[in-house]
């Protein structure tokens, strides 16, 4: 047991303040919490690696090329383009050298490549170098937010080399900004909330909240991976509450947010594969402010929303929407993000989902999750959460989660994922935000990393 008392008085003997000894001790519970779970995936793994039927196929068809590696949704991807046959090549930026879906039977080949926002031209440069290396027939990009716009530039630079499946450079400009997106939205004739541009504090100080019917909150159209939770309605209780909460908020010509329309409704995420228009894949679920749980849902509406948008820009690449459904039935979009939702992680049985981004022939109905596949969810997440159980209705839902869902990212047949992702990728990451006394926020094992005021 560590002796937390005299922990602290050591660290304030040499010197540390009260937010070093915070980040430090925060870390080492951490990362003893999952060494306590440890004997527990070790068992699960152990049972997979004894009892698996390999992933491998002797029949290499194409050579595809997937980034976003510390990423379960490229993980998803990745399995199902090598349980079709296809020679899978798995990337991730340094910083994440030690993602644990490197050692998946699905990949082949794992490579780091430099961080694009740091230095576009030597990451484009990794990427060329890669795809002619290993004679890539397709590139996927997994995006982060962050890179979403760089890949498009890639396909912009080897279209001519391989077929690289994302958005044009110009397109992700426009789905990344929330405002532009909505007002694109608006002029196709699909329903949207009302949006403001926002350059200046002022503009939100001196907005007439009283001819509006409904609140509004603010966004940072740049991704905020902190402040995209805050769900604060404006007006506040009293106009110097507002002014104090909007001046709070880096806002400014360079840093430009959104004012938008608050709809009371049930919200909802989306992923679609859309290829020249046209819907290949598509599911729904209902989503949160933190979402990890995916449950697919027929949603007719959504779905016409979607194909109607794509079809009119004539869309190549995966895009994700966040939709509200008002109670009348009528679905509002309230921002597109052109890269992977992890929705697609529904996908994991589907034995058509390669063919979604590869058959040049036309579709009439995009696929959809399997009707016998079940909900989606993180087992580390799941066991946080019981923690914060406070009554016999919240362990009865908690254990409705696990008993009809399915972790994403363990599978019998490719085991090691799942321990090399909670106690080396994670605990990892831990120990150098330990070294660096920097703090997090949170862990997302979905996304793979330490989430970080001011991170990626």
């Amino acid at each position: 047991m560590i002796d937390t008392v005299s922990l602290n008085k050591s660290l304030a003997e040499k010197g540390f303040g009260r937010r070093e000894i915070g980040v430090i001790g925060r870390n080492l519970a951490t990362l003893g919490l999952l060494l306590l779970v440890l004997p527990i995936n070790l068992l699960l793994t152990g049972v997979g690696l004894i009892s698996r039927v390999s992933l491998r196929n002797p029949i290499s068809q194409k050579t595809i090329l997937i980034s976003g590696g510390k990423m379960t949704k490229a993980l998803l991807i990745a399995r199902r383009f090598h349980a079709a046959g296809h020679r899978v090549i798995l990337i991730e930026s340094h910083k994440y050298w030690l993602t644990g879906h490197r050692f998946s039977n699905a990949v082949n080949k794992f490579y780091t490549v430099p961080a694009p926002e740091k230095n576009p031209s030597a990451y484009i440069q990794a990427l060329l170098d890669i795809i002619k290396r290993e004679k890539v027939d397709l590139y996927v990009p997994v995006c982060s937010p962050v890179a979403s716009y760089y890949d498009a530039l890639v396909k912009s630079e080897m279209g001519f080399l391989t077929q690289v499946f994302h958005c044009d450079p110009e397109m992700v400009k426009m789905l990344d900004d929330k405002f532009t997106f909505a007002e694109t939205a608006r002029k196709l004739g699909l329903s949207v909330p009302k949006s403001f541009l926002i350059t200046h504090p002022h503009q939100v100080i001196n907005f007439d909240f009283q001819k509006e019917t409904r609140p509004y909150i603010l966004k940072s159209i740049r991704y905020d991976s902190v402040r995209r939770l805050d769900l604060t309605k404006l007006p506040c209780e009293t106009p110097e509450a507002t002014e104090r909460f909007v001046r709070s908020l880096p806002i400014s010509p360079e840093n430009p947010w959104i004012m938008q329309e608050f709809i009371p409704g049930q919200e909802y995420c989306t992923h679609s594969t859309v290829k020249n228009g046209e819907l290949r894949m598509h599911c729904t679920s209902k989503s949160s402010a933190f979402q990890v749980n995916y449950e697919n849902i027929d949603h007719p509406r959504i779905q016409s929303w979607v194909s109607k948008f794509v079809k009119e820009l004539g869309i190549t690449g995966q895009v994700s929407f966040d939709f509200i459904e008002t109670e009348d039935g009528e679905v509002y979009a309230i921002e597109c993000n052109p890269r992977t939702h992890s929705a697609i992680t529904m996908f994991y049985n589907h034995p058509r989902v390669a063919d979604a981004y590869l058959d040049e022939g036309v579709w009439e109905q995009p696929i959809q999750p399997l009707p016998d596949s079940k909900p989606t969810y993180w087992l580390y997440h799941e066991i946080w959460r019981l923690t914060g159980i406070r009554s016999w209705k919240d362990l009865q839902y908690r254990w409705k989660v696990l008993s009809t869902g399915v972790d994403a990212i363990y599978s019998l047949d490719d085991p090691l994922p799942f321990l090399m992702v909670h106690h080396w990728q994670i605990p990892l990451l831990l120990w150098q935000n330990l070294l660096q006394l920097r703090g997090w926020v949170r862990i997302d094992f979905n996304i793979g990393k330490l989430v970080e005021l001011g991170g990626d």
